[in-house]
């Protein structure tokens, strides 16, 4: 087949008309609709284009065909935007090389177009990048800075993932996973970063990273994009992220619950819908802040945003004002209803370290509750065996624990693959009450026999995990109607 031109992966001069590929994908949506606004043509290309996301792009005025191929690229485009879902054998990459029309990758494109001039706010880590770069954006946004954001969540405040201000700021979501079938570094090399946050650095993405020395080695790639003049705002507790800040090329301020770093954090109390905890800068009591979300792992996102905010100027009062009226991010820990008193929450969490810190948050925040837990195993990295032994502990706070039995990985060795059967067996001999089920439906069924009031139901997933949420409150509701 006909590869890519290196050559040819560049912006032209002249841009009226760009094609995306992979047009559907949430963050190549919102780049569709960052470029229309910006007075592009835009078309694109996906395979399959149905609601919500065919919705919003027909609201946005973007044409985009239901599969792919060389005839997409008819009117030629000046320039193609390839998405990371693209592979080098799809009949679009195809006709994209034997056209010779310029292209450029996700990052690239945003990079090119709405970061350069701007200072970048880049949010890394293996865990809480979409909860602190949307606590940030909104932040910045409380505080009249007008700014702009592409995060990987719908921060309710905006009920987008993207927005274009006219203030100086550009606050990005810094993936570390690949670029694209022709760059295989990680998305957030492309950002530019003047100020970084970073919140923890551990194994994940099995599919592309061998082992955590290739992710500390991505990392480290990161922190040396920062100019001398910029700032590494880093969660100095975890010793992954002090490893691979030491030779940062700029200044490090470190933060954390250690009374030593330059940020740390103190008396955490939860309270009616609220989390109070004490800052401290320097070592000396600094302010007293509030964030509407449970957790020590939110106070911690918040301590790293508060560093970042002190750093661009902002006192105190404007940062308590910003963290105490944020509204939050769709699939971080969202109530999406409350039917015959059982409470159905549904939240991304799937490495097992955030499973740990997220069912604790809403322990501590639903206190004398029953926490029953529904968990879909659906990434690359939780179907493999890898996180086998690390999942046995993170389900300690809750009550029951329900468990789907994943789609196994194609050319994937059995032995290799995670086993929701033994993870049930394990939590079990630990005391716990666990079950497996084969499907969603034989976990909804299962949940309608065993739900009482005031049961608090959390469910981990981060894919869609087949409407459960929505079929539960509906047939929580359908169960309180009169005969």
């Amino acid at each position: 087949m006909m590869e890519l031109d290196p050559k040819l992966n560049l912006a032209p001069e002249k841009i009226r008309h760009i094609h995306i590929m992979g047009i559907c994908g949430t963050g190549m949506a919102a780049l569709a609709g960052m470029l229309k606004a910006s007075g592009y043509r835009v078309t694109g290309s996906d395979s399959g284009v149905y609601p919500p996301m065919s919705d919003f792009l027909n609201e946005q005025g973007i044409q985009a065909a239901g599969d792919y191929g060389p005839q997409n690229l008819e009117p030629r485009p000046d320039l193609v935007i390839v998405g990371n879902v693209i592979t080098r054998m799809n009949l679009e990459a195809h006709g994209l090389a034997e056209a010779a029309i310029p292209y450029l990758s996700f990052p690239q494109a945003l990079a090119h177009f709405f970061i350069s001039g701007r200072t970048s706010l880049v949010v890394a880590g293996t865990h809480g990048k979409t909860t602190t770069s949307s606590l940030l954006a909104s932040a910045l946004h409380r505080a009249g800075l007008d700014p702009s954001f592409m995060i990987g969540g719908i921060v309710r405040e905006f009920d987008a993932n993207f927005r274009l201000g006219h203030g100086p700021h550009f606050v990005v979501e810094g993936d570390e996973y690949d670029t694209a079938f022709f760059d295989k570094g990680s998305k957030f090399l492309h950002y530019r970063p003047n100020i970084a946050i970073i919140t923890s650095v551990e194994f994940d993405h099995a599919d592309i990273f061998a082992d955590l020395d290739a992710i500390k080695r991505s990392f480290r790639k990161f922190v040396a994009l920062l100019p001398k003049d910029g700032l590494i705002v880093a969660h100095l507790d975890d010793p992954n992220v002090a490893e691979i800040v030491a030779d940062a090329p700029c200044e490090v301020q470190g933060y954390g619950f250690s009374p030593e770093l330059t940020w740390s954090l103190a008396d955490i109390r939860a309270g009616l819908g609220m989390t109070s905890f004490q800052v401290r800068h320097q070592g000396q009591e600094w302010a007293e802040l509030a964030v509407r979300m449970p957790g020590r792992h939110n106070c911690l996102n918040s301590l790293a945003v508060t560093a970042v905010l002190h750093r661009i100027g902002l006192a105190p009062e404007q940062i308590n004002t910003a963290l105490s009226t944020f509204g939050g991010v769709k699939r971080r820990q969202e109530v999406r209803g409350v039917e015959r008193g059982i409470t159905v929450i549904d939240d991304f969490a799937h490495h097992p370290t955030a499973v740990h810190e997220t069912l604790a948050a809403l322990k501590a925040a639903y206190a004398g509750q029953r926490l029953v837990t529904v968990f879909e195993p659906r990434t690359n990295s939780s179907r493999r065996a890898i996180f086998q032994q690390d999942y046995v502990s993170a389900f300690d706070a809750a009550d029951l624990t329900l468990i789907r039995r994943p789609i196994p990985l194609d050319n994937v060795p059995a032995e290799e693959l995670f086993s929701s059967e033994q993870l049930a067996s394990d939590l079990q001999a630990r005391g716990l009450d666990a079950r497996t089920f084969a499907d969603t439906d034989a976990i909804l069924a299962h949940l309608m026999t065993t739900l009482k009031e005031g049961d608090v139901v959390a469910i981990l997933s981060n894919g869609g995990f087949d409407n459960i949420h929505s079929r539960l409150l509906s047939q929580l509701q359908e169960t309180t109607k009169p005969n």
